[in-house]
């Protein structure tokens, strides 16, 4: 077993506060955060001890809205490409993600279960991953990637290489979709991941399309119920969230056309908004035709959800949905960065960091990491980052990883690049 660590001559942020404390040293026990010690006391015998040269000391950051096989690929290459190639890139991307600080990422949409039980196991590295498995649409729907030549399908028919290889899933009756949901719950999916209308990587789709009713929706609802989970809704426009919150679903991803209406219900219900600061057109791979028009649509709502969403106090997560393209990942810690157009440098982290934890802990028994994540207090997940500077007074730090001096996840240090070190 390796010894304790101790952290010593730093500020605090932990994740809940709006402002960074010193005076405090921090004890690390196995991948559990043991003690917060007041004072200079001396470190317990035999431990590791790291100064932290007067840095900031805070939790690792977490992703509510990641793409772990399919961000690093090009859309083209993921529909044709061996399922062994898709890992081999993905586990690379893994590795990186994890040096730009996210320790923690939520997967909504691919076959990510086997990448996550590697990194569980130490056999690859990266964050820990929340896995929802395939998403599940409808024909027509976000996510219907099929060549033409697949039409028409039939009900129990030939799968086609997306569905194969665990890239969406249709399902276009009550049955197919508790069907699909149970496979990916088998799998170890610790949220599912329904489709409610378009989106913008899927071309033949527009952003004001319906896919699921109320009922196709309900049905999923119950079937991650019945696992003592929840479903989160991929949805745009007021109408796509209303009826998706009817059916009972627990968290909507995206929202960026949400009306006042639609964050009043939202709030009142206590529903989780999970959406993404995309802001300029750099923020995609470059895009034409329908897509470049969804995506115009997603630029112009950004600058109205957020305020909504604060105005009304909807429980607001940060994700970032980086997709199809290595280039522009390295935008992930830029995208917290933005957040200071809507909010505080504290208010920001808070909701990469205890706010994001909070919506992990909503898996409930079906989550695979029962620690606490996302804070610095006694008995948490030892996911832990110190900065060189301060990031509640200047949230641009996290844009550039270079600033991130360590970087543990789960007790583990992954860097370490303190002068003298």
């Amino acid at each position: 077993m390796q010894p304790p660590t101790a952290f010593r001559n730093f500020l605090l942020f932990d994740g809940k506060a709006s402002r960074t404390r010193g005076g405090v040293q921090l004890l690390v026990e196995g991948n559990r955060i043991t003690r917060l010690i007041e004072g200079d006391a001396a470190p317990p015998d035999g431990a590791r001890t790291i100064d932290c040269g007067g840095g900031v000391l805070m939790p690792g950051l977490i992703d509510a809205h990641w793409h772990t096989m399919f961000a690093a690929l090009p859309l083209m290459a993921l529909t044709t490409a061996d399922i062994g190639f898709i890992f081999l890139a993905a586990s690379a991307e893994a590795e990186r993600t994890l040096m730009r600080g996210f320790t923690t990422v939520r997967d909504l949409g691919g076959p990510s279960f086997p990448l996550a039980q590697a990194i569980d196991r130490g056999m690859a590295t990266g964050p820990r991953i929340y896995p929802s498995g395939t998403m599940i649409t409808t024909s027509g729907g976000h996510g219907d990637m099929r060549p033409l030549e697949d039409i028409p399908r039939s009900p129990g028919g030939r799968l086609s290489h997306m569905e194969h290889i665990g890239g969406g899933s249709i399902a276009d009756s009550i049955d197919e979709v508790r069907l699909r949901a149970r496979e990916q719950l088998l799998q170890g999916a610790t949220q599912i991941k329904m489709v409610g209308g378009g989106g913008v990587s899927s071309p033949r789709t527009t952003l004001d399309m319906f896919t699921y009713g109320e009922a196709e929706f309900r049905a999923g609802v119950e079937t991650a119920a019945e696992r003592r989970t929840y479903v989160a809704v991929h949805a745009y426009p007021p109408e796509q969230i209303q009826r998706a919150i009817a059916a009972g679903v627990q968290c909507i991803e995206h929202g960026h056309m949400m009306d006042e209406t639609t964050a009043r219900m939202m709030a009142e219900r206590g529903v989780w908004l999970s959406t993404q600061p995309f802001y300029s057109e750099e923020d995609q791979a470059p895009l034409t035709g329908q897509s470049r028009v969804n995506l115009l649509q997603v630029l112009e709502g950004t600058g109205t959800m957020y305020p909504l969403a604060r105005r009304h106090g909807i429980k607001t997560a940060f994700g970032t949905d980086l997709l199809f393209s290595p280039e522009i990942l390295p935008r992930q810690g830029l995208m917290l960065a933005r957040m200071s157009n809507w909010y505080s440098a504290a208010e920001a982290l808070q909701m990469a960091t205890a706010r994001n934890g909070e919506l992990m802990a909503l898996s409930g028994p079906r989550n695979p990491y029962p620690g606490k994540l996302g804070v610095i207090e006694q008995g948490a997940m030892a996911d832990i980052l110190v900065v060189d500077g301060d990031p509640t007074a200047n949230l641009n730090l996290i844009a550039d990883p270079t600033n991130f001096k360590v970087i543990m996840k789960d007790g583990t240090i992954y860097k370490d690049t303190r002068a003298g070190v």
